[in-house]
Protein backbone atom coordinates (compact mmCIF):
# COMPACT_ATOMS: atom_id res chain seq x y z
CA UNK A 1 0.00 0.00 0.00
CA UNK A 2 1.31 3.43 -0.94
CA UNK A 3 1.51 5.91 1.93
CA UNK A 4 2.14 9.64 2.18
CA UNK A 5 5.26 11.02 3.88
CA UNK A 6 3.97 13.89 6.06
CA UNK A 7 6.20 16.47 7.72
CA UNK A 8 4.68 19.34 9.73
CA UNK A 9 7.23 22.00 10.72
CA UNK A 10 7.11 25.19 12.77
CA UNK A 11 10.05 27.59 13.23
CA UNK A 12 10.75 25.87 16.58
CA UNK A 13 9.94 22.18 16.17
CA UNK A 14 9.01 19.19 14.07
CA UNK A 15 5.38 18.52 14.99
CA UNK A 16 4.88 15.42 12.82
CA UNK A 17 7.27 13.36 10.68
CA UNK A 18 5.83 10.00 9.64
CA UNK A 19 3.94 8.16 6.92
CA UNK A 20 0.14 8.49 6.86
CA UNK A 21 -2.70 7.02 4.80
CA UNK A 22 -4.45 10.33 4.08
CA UNK A 23 -4.90 13.89 5.34
CA UNK A 24 -7.54 16.62 5.29
CA UNK A 25 -6.35 20.25 5.18
CA UNK A 26 -8.04 23.65 5.56
CA UNK A 27 -6.81 25.82 2.67
CA UNK A 28 -7.68 29.39 1.75
CA UNK A 29 -10.15 27.97 -0.81
CA UNK A 30 -11.75 25.28 1.40
CA UNK A 31 -11.02 21.80 2.70
CA UNK A 32 -9.06 19.35 0.58
CA UNK A 33 -8.38 15.67 1.08
CA UNK A 34 -5.02 14.24 0.06
CA UNK A 35 -4.57 10.57 -0.80
CA UNK A 36 -1.50 8.81 -2.24
CA UNK A 37 -0.61 9.79 -5.84
CA UNK A 38 -2.31 13.21 -5.53
CA UNK A 39 -1.36 15.71 -8.21
CA UNK A 40 1.43 18.11 -7.17
CA UNK A 41 0.15 21.33 -5.60
CA UNK A 42 1.27 24.14 -3.34
CA UNK A 43 -1.38 25.91 -1.29
CA UNK A 44 -1.83 28.52 1.44
CA UNK A 45 -3.33 27.15 4.67
CA UNK A 46 -5.91 28.82 6.84
CA UNK A 47 -6.00 28.54 10.60
CA UNK A 48 -7.70 25.21 11.14
CA UNK A 49 -7.39 21.54 11.93
CA UNK A 50 -5.20 19.12 10.00
CA UNK A 51 -6.76 15.66 10.19
CA UNK A 52 -4.54 12.69 9.42
CA UNK A 53 -5.03 8.94 9.27
CA UNK A 54 -2.10 7.14 10.90
CA UNK A 55 -2.19 3.36 11.43
CA UNK A 56 -5.98 3.31 10.95
CA UNK A 57 -6.66 6.02 13.55
CA UNK A 58 -7.51 9.69 13.00
CA UNK A 59 -5.40 12.38 14.69
CA UNK A 60 -5.78 16.16 14.73
CA UNK A 61 -3.22 18.95 14.68
CA UNK A 62 -4.27 22.60 15.06
CA UNK A 63 -2.43 24.70 12.45
CA UNK A 64 -1.98 28.46 12.77
CA UNK A 65 -1.75 29.27 9.07
CA UNK A 66 1.08 28.49 6.68
CA UNK A 67 1.77 26.71 3.40
CA UNK A 68 1.68 23.13 2.15
CA UNK A 69 3.51 21.47 -0.72
CA UNK A 70 2.33 18.12 -2.06
CA UNK A 71 4.44 16.22 -4.62
CA UNK A 72 5.56 12.61 -5.16
CA UNK A 73 3.60 11.32 -2.14
CA UNK A 74 5.44 13.77 0.13
CA UNK A 75 3.60 16.50 2.02
CA UNK A 76 5.58 19.29 3.63
CA UNK A 77 3.61 21.71 5.79
CA UNK A 78 5.29 24.88 7.10
CA UNK A 79 3.25 26.75 9.71
CA UNK A 80 3.66 29.61 12.16
CA UNK A 81 2.60 27.37 15.04
CA UNK A 82 0.93 23.99 15.54
CA UNK A 83 -0.34 21.89 18.41
CA UNK A 84 -1.37 18.24 18.44
CA UNK A 85 -4.96 17.64 19.49
CA UNK A 86 -3.82 15.58 22.47
CA UNK A 87 -1.78 18.56 23.77
CA UNK A 88 -4.53 21.19 23.59
CA UNK A 89 -5.79 22.17 27.04
CA UNK A 90 -9.55 22.45 27.42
Amino acid sequence: MTLLKLCVLTPNQIVWDSEVKQIILFTNSGQIGILPNHIPIATVLDIGILRLNFNGQWFSIALMGGVARIANNTITILVNDAERGSEISH
